[in-house]
Order: C-alpha cells, then structure tokens, then sequence
C-alpha cells in the first residue's frame, strides 16, 4: 500500500479555522483566573522582597491610627496640630526606647545568672526521672536505646577508616570590617528613623493625605472612599487602643502576681506577657513559657512553679471573661478561623514583626474588600459577619441530610424570633429553594420527601411546643374563669395550588390561625379541581386559602380562581405567593385579581392578617 510520505503516525493535524475560535474562548475564559493569580503572586512577591520599605510603612500606619485620637484631645483643647504630633510622637518613641533598653539589660543580667540554678535544675530533673522510673515511658526510653545502641552498631562495622582532611579556613579580611559588622544595626537603625519621620508626617499631614486618596480614587467614589477610610480608622484605632489597655492590665496583673510568687525580673515578664498577648490566641501561653520555666530553675520544689502556671491560666481566663467583654465588647471583625491563618501569612512573610502586626492588616484587608467590590471575596472568606442566611444554611443540612443540625438552627432562630419570622424567614425560603431545584433537576425523588418529611416533623415539634406553653400559662381556662362567651369558630379551606410543598406551607398558616377563632382545613394536594370547588360547596366554607410558592404554580393558581369565582361567586379567596420576587410581584397580583382572587399574601404574616380581616366580614 502506498502511503503518502508527508503522513506520519505521531502527527497531530494542524488547527482547523473552526478549531481557532474555540481555542481562543477557552482561552479568554481562562484569563480572569490566570490574572488572578497572576496579581496574588506579584502582590506577595512585593510584600517578601520589599519587607525592608515596608515594614515600617506599615507599622508607623499603625502607630499613627493608635496614636490619632491622642493627638486629636491634645488639639482639640487648643495645643496646636503640630506641637500636639511632636509631643505625642516624643513621648511615644520615647516610652518605647526605654522599655526595649530596660528589657534588654534585664534579659543580658538574666542570661548570666541562669548558671546559678544548676543544682535546682538538676533535682528537677531526678524527680521527673523518679516519677517515670518503671513505668511506660521507661519502658520506651529503653527501647529507643537499645534501637539507637544497635544501629550505631552497624554503622562502626561498615563504617571504613578515612584519611583526616585537612582544611585550612580562609582569614577573614580585616582591612574594612565595619559593613559586616555595621550593616544589621544600620539597617535597624534607618528602619526605626524611616517609621519615627513616617509617624510624624502622617500625623501632621493626615487630611491632606486622605484628600490625595480620595483624588487619586476618584470623586465618582468619593462616598465609598470616606465610608471605607472612616470605617478602617475606627475599627484598627478602636482595636489598638482597647487591646492596649487590656494587655497592659494583663501584663500589670502578671508582673504584681509573679513578684508575690517570688519570681525574678517580674517586671519583664509582665511587660514580655502584654506584648504577646497581642498574638491571638497563642500569645499568653507563648508569654507562660519562659517564667514557668525560670521558676522550675529558681525554686525548689514543685509548689511555687505550679503557682506560675496557675497564674497565668487564672488571668487568662479572668481578662477573656470579664475584662475583655467590659472593656471590649466587641472583636476586630475577623472570623477565627481566617485570624490564625492571617497570623500564620504575615509570620511567614515578616516574621516576628509580622506576627504582631497581623491582627491589625487582616482588619484593614477585610474593610478593604467591604468598599471594593474586586476584593469582595476578601470580606466572605474573612468576615466574622455571618455570609448566608439561616434559611440557606437550614436548606443546606437538609440536602445533606443532616436533620439534628437542621433541628439545632431552627431551634436557635426560635429562641430570638418569633414563629411567624421563623416560617417566613427560614421555612418557607427554604421550600422555595427545594422546589427551584425540583425544577431544575437537581433533586432526588428520596431527597425531595426527606426535605417535606423533616420540615412536617418541624412543625410539629413546634406546635407541640406552643400547646405545652398556652397550657403551662393557662390561657384557655383564664377566659371561662372571667366567664367570658366562647367565639364562633370561622373555618377556611386551605388548598395547596399544585404539590406538597404547598400543602406543607399551609399547615404553617394553620398553625399560626391555631390560637385564634379561625380554623384551617387543609386539604390534600391530589386533589383535581373539580374535587377543589365541590369541597368548598359542600363545606359551606366562606373562606378558602390557596398557597402557590414560587416558583411555578401561578398559572394553575389562576385557573383555580377563574373557577372557584363562577361557581362559587361568594367565596371569599386568598392566595400566597410566599417568597415571590418582588419585581414578579406586581404582575402577578394584576392576573390574579382579575381572575377572581379577593387578597394576595407575599408573606405568612400578611397572608394571616388578610385571612383575619376577611373572616370579620
């Protein structure tokens, strides 16, 4: 067979026209994404590399917002913008200058008295070497010896005699030691320098900064520029400032109960144990550690280095109770979840520095992405606001099948609202969310019932609920006791427009009509029209309710009107659109007015009022 020579096995053909196109969407379908990613690792590239800059852009910013209302009292009595931020700033670095020199001249005399409580730290170490004398972790400590004895064992047998290698280490150049020696502390230096000029000019120039941002933002975002600069000021000045007086009242309480201990340098340890305890969560037990440690050395026996754990535990606990909540009340607007992550990036990113000035750049980012909506997805992943509804998260444990927590957040709605607000904002929606995703496919028949099961098993846990309270109360032996005249029950028809989910929706109307002098029979969702409009006849009812939860059910609710209002042109009608769109509302009120319908309910609440005002006529 002749084959052509051009023709290979291994050959693709090249892209047709018709194959271009494609390549090309798929492509731009991609590119949002891909720039995404793009920015995100540029962005953290210039946050790594350029840490030297911005370090201390960043934490003179901090400063500036802790130290903006000091700054704002001492103008506003009448001292002067700019010797009020020269004051402030003096006092400031000041404060801080002599505490980092106090605290290092402590640590440097701490370091060379270690040596002074060998004897202590060796009997520590007898005891705790007594205490697993004979027990299990003996028994491991053993094994792991013998394990360890073994394996050097083979190591010397195969291990061959090696001639020593002599190297002779290079000489360090002594002609201009200086910027080796010189470079860090000048760094650190220009760094301190950097954020103490940075504090001050943006201390003093704070309104013409603010107004360069507004221009380079834009006037068309002028209102979501001030909301946005209004709203980090307040959260990052409030957080600073409160969290500085609760860590200081922390690191007073430890300083004053560790010097009554008898432990050395409490000073330093308190002073140690308000600056970590800015880290969330882990900062007070990181705090813990050192003067636990240095108590295990100084004292001997084991009571008063348990009193230093203890202390810490007991003020911890006292301070997140009592002091925060008084003080406080309040959090930065970060889930914790999305704090721990943000403490562990800025860690990672800049190290102790970015360990303490975490909390505070986490809340700037999640106003940030409140007022820009490119960045929305900031807030939803970092808010502690809650980003779904209850009647969504409920909707969700229902598909999942989860029933004891979709119990739990029905009952937890029910303890702050009342039950009309629970069917109307949590029950009814979610009907609606099962009978959108009927329509589109995406339930099962199994999870379909599940979902209509578990919410009639609601519903009667509540009305069980609300009967065991009207009898504890005794409410309805109260009015035969003032000998009041029973009232005349009204009764209503309830039809369900086309499925269950309709009807389950009307035994919540029932149950809300329960208590007073109207009585709802509610009839079943097979029934045929015909069936419909001779239970009403027959019931001699003057009242009939139809409930049509979106969505679908409309054009079969109009039919149901058209015929009940020519055979039963007395009867009065009611319908419910509950959950109905409000741009869909109108329209549909007008087609179903004119089909027969007296009243149309968007709510439970409403529907129950019409039902009320209607059954006094």
């Amino acid at each position: 067979m002749n084959r052509d020579p051009r023709a290979s096995d291994n050959s693709t053909p090249p892209p047709t026209q018709t194959d271009l196109p494609a390549l090309l969407g798929a492509l731009a379908g991609r590119l949002p994404a891909l720039i995404f990613l793009a920015s995100f690792v540029l962005a953290i590239a210039i946050l790594y590399f350029g840490q030297t800059v911005l370090i201390p852009v960043a934490f003179s910013l901090l400063l500036t917002f802790l130290l903006s209302p000091i700054v704002d009292g001492l103008e506003g009595v009448g001292l002067g913008r700019i010797p009020s931020v020269v004051l402030v700033v003096i006092l400031a670095f000041s404060v801080l200058a002599s505490i980092g020199w106090i605290v290092t001249v402590q640590i440097t005399t701490l370091v060379s008295e270690i040596p002074r409580y060998e004897r202590n730290i060796r009997q520590k170490v007898i005891d705790l070497k007594q205490m697993t004398k004979g027990g299990t972790i003996e028994q491991v400590q053993k094994t792991v010896k013998e394990i360890k004895q073994e394996i050097e064992k083979e190591e010397k047998a195969g291990r061959k005699e090696a001639a020593p290698v002599v190297v002779q280490a290079e000489r360090d150049s002594t002609f201009w030691p200086l910027p080796t020696i010189a470079g860090p502390v000048v760094e650190r230096l220009a760094s301190i320098g950097l954020a103490v000029v940075l504090v001050i000019f943006m201390l003093a120039e704070r309104d013409e900064l603010r107004n360069r941002l507004i221009r380079l933002v834009g006037y068309g975002r002028m209102t979501i520029t001030t909301k946005a600069l209004q709203d980090a000021g307040h959260r990052i000045s409030r957080y600073l400032l409160m969290q500085s007086l609760i860590n200081s009242a922390f690191g007073l309480a430890v300083a004053f109960g560790l010097f009554m201990i008898g432990l050395p340098y409490a000073a330093l340890w308190g002073f140690l144990a308000a600056v970590l305890r800015f880290i969330p969560y882990v900062g007070p037990w990181v705090a813990a550690i050192m003067p636990a440690a240095l108590g295990l050395a100084v004292f001997e026996g084991w009571l008063r280095p348990l009193a230093v754990a203890g202390l810490f535990v007991v003020l911890e606990l006292l301070t997140n109770m009592i002091l925060e909540p008084l003080l406080w009340g309040g959090s930065a607007g970060v889930s914790q979840v999305a704090l721990l992550v943000s403490v562990a990036f800025w860690t990672w990113l800049w190290g102790p520095i970015g360990l303490l000035m975490a909390t505070p750049l986490t809340v700037c980012l999640v106003v940030l992405g409140k007022y820009v909506p490119q960045l929305q997805y900031i807030t939803v992943l970092m808010s502690d606001e809650p980003v779904a509804e209850s009647s969504v998260v409920y909707y969700q444990r229902l598909l999942a099948m989860d029933r004891e927590e979709a119990a739990q957040i029905v009952t937890a709605y029910v303890e702050n609202h009342s039950r009309d607000q629970v069917y109307d904002r949590v029950l009814i929606p979610a009907l609606n969310f099962a009978k959108m995703d009927r329509e589109r496919g995406g339930l099962t028949d199994s999870e379909e019932q599940f979902i209509y099961q578990e919410t009639r098993a609601i519903l009667e846990k509540l009305d069980s609920e609300q009967g065991a309270s009207m009898a504890a109360s005794g409410t309805a032996g109260a009015a035969r006791e003032n000998g009041a005249a029973p009232r005349q029950t009204v009764r209503v028809l309830g039809c369900p427009a086309r499925d269950e989910a309709d009807e389950v929706a009307l035994l919540m109307l029932k149950q809300l009509l329960a208590s007073t002098r109207y009585e709802v029979e509610v009839i079943g969702d097979e029934r045929l029209v015909s069936e419909v409009i001779a239970a009403a006849g027959e019931k001699r009812t003057g009242l009939i309710f139809i409930a049509a939860l979106p969505p679908g059910g409309l054009a079969h609710t109009r039919y149901l009107c058209k015929r009940l209002r020519a055979q039963l042109s007395d009867l009065k009608i009611v319908v419910g659109l509950w959950g109905l769109p409000d741009e869909q509302l109108d329209a549909a009120r007008k087609t179903l007015v004119a089909a027969g319908a007296d009243q149309i309910g968007t709510s439970l609440l409403e529907s129950r009022d019409q039902v009320s005002s209607l059954g006094q006529l």
